[in-house]
């Protein structure tokens, strides 16, 4: 869409607001499809945080199979909302959460929970011993219930003063992953249904940062020497966990900057994408390939201080995770404009400069996307869904429905 279209969209509406570009995001789907090469794609929500949108993709697209969530809770009020096959990516130890989840796994609801240590497993037993201990049942009984656990395989590369990758959990290993899987397989109310492993250093880590060669170059080649190692481990425990009794489901890897990549490894069976189908800028910084601007949004022009500058009013929408100029949300349209390296964007006023400055007046829209994807509904409470140059839609963020999770 272009800028006239979206100020024609957007003239009724009071800023800022987010909005979503439906055709762009159908767009950004049937792609994510094409490089999936026909592997499943399990949804991730933390890159979409809004319900009717995952609702919108799972119902449109039969290759969209299942939900990656970022927290339990969230994982419940999704299961309540009527969406199944749930993965938690990310454990919890806290006992009012995982009650919960087994709650609904009592229900026949399929809630999936991540684990990497023996602690988590211990949390998880504990849970599901009060739910059991509630219903005056035993834990060893024919037809319990049985809670289904993913392993999160560490598939980060540590070298000499770097660890290329991300720190979170400690099984990077086949002797480690074996170790808990006996774990495991001991407590007749757990089941390992699922290995994930995120090899973060490539889906994540960006090698094409304009006027950054030193960084692209380094990045390029550290990403060509991670992939021999991320294939070797994962293959490696998959093959060992199979060996040893585990009935995995699934093996789930990768994310929107590593599709290729994750799709070409035989030992996975599903892939992970969230932040594509908004098309976030941060992925503009990736050589192999290129989603379009689906998601962002709108601020107002509100003063003009100088020749050459104008002023909108909010915008400091600052993404998470290590800092850096590639983190800060981006002018988009109208072309000609960016942020002033001194101020950046601002908690309560962006200043922009650039040539399209002459062609604005107070009043007027200025297009941003956002660095990270589902951060950006973490601002606002609605995505109004634009399509040719008419609000089409308005649906709730997770904010907006009340749900802020972390």
């Amino acid at each position: 869409m272009d800028y006239q279209g979206f100020t024609r969209a957007l003239a009724a509406e009071t800023l800022p607001v987010a909005w979503l570009d439906i055709d762009a995001l159908d767009r950004n789907a049937n792609a994510i499809l094409a490089r999936a090469a026909g592997k499943p794609v399990r949804l991730v929500s933390k890159s979409l945080r809004n319900l009717e949108v995952i609702q919108h993709l799972l119902r449109r697209h039969a290759g969209f199979q299942g939900v990656m969530c970022f927290h339990p809770g969230e994982a419940c009020w999704l299961s309540e909302q009527g969406l199944d096959d749930l993965l938690v990516a990310y454990p919890s130890l806290q006992a009012s959460l995982l009650d919960a989840v087994v709650a609904q796994v009592a229900q026949g609801k399929r809630i999936v929970l991540m684990v990497d240590s023996v602690a988590h497993v211990d949390a998880i037993v504990a849970s599901v011993t009060r739910w059991q201990q509630r219903q005056g049942s035993d834990l060893s009984a024919p037809g319990s219930l049985v809670q289904p656990l993913c392993l999160d395989l560490d598939l980060s590369t540590p070298l000499p003063g770097l660890h290329f990758g991300v720190h979170r959990s400690p099984v990077n290993s086949v002797k480690s992953a074996l170790a808990l899987y006996e774990y495991i397989a001991a407590q007749p109310c757990l089941k390992l249904v699922g290995v994930m492993g995120y090899e973060a250093q490539i889906a994540g880590v960006a090698d094409n940062l304009p006027h950054n060669p030193l960084h692209n170059l380094a990045v390029t080649q550290l990403k060509a020497w991670s992939r021999r190692r991320v294939r070797a481990r994962r293959q490696a425990v998959v093959s060992a966990l199979r060996q040893a009794g585990a009935d995995l489901e699934f093996v789930n890897g990768g994310g929107t900057g590593s599709m290729e990549f994750t799709v070409a490894d035989a030992s996975v069976s599903e892939v992970a994408v969230g932040s594509g189908f908004y098309g976030s800028h941060y992925f503009d910084y990736f050589r192999q390939f290129r989603h379009e601007p689906a998601a962002g949004f709108a601020l107002e022009v509100c003063r003009q201080s100088a020749s050459g500058y104008l002023t909108c009013a909010g915008g400091g929408y600052i993404a998470s995770g290590g800092v850096g100029p590639e983190k800060l949300p981006q002018p988009w349209l109208p072309e000609g404009l960016e942020l002033d390296s001194l101020e950046g964007a601002g908690e309560v006023q962006t200043p922009l400069k650039g040539p399209a400055t002459q062609g604005l007046h107070p009043g007027a829209p200025v297009m941003f996307r956002h660095a990270k994807a589902g951060e950006l509904c973490e601002r606002f409470n609605e995505l109004l869904w634009i399509q040719g140059d008419k609000v089409m839609h308005r649906s709730l963020t997770y904010r907006g429905e009340g749900k802020v999770f972390l």
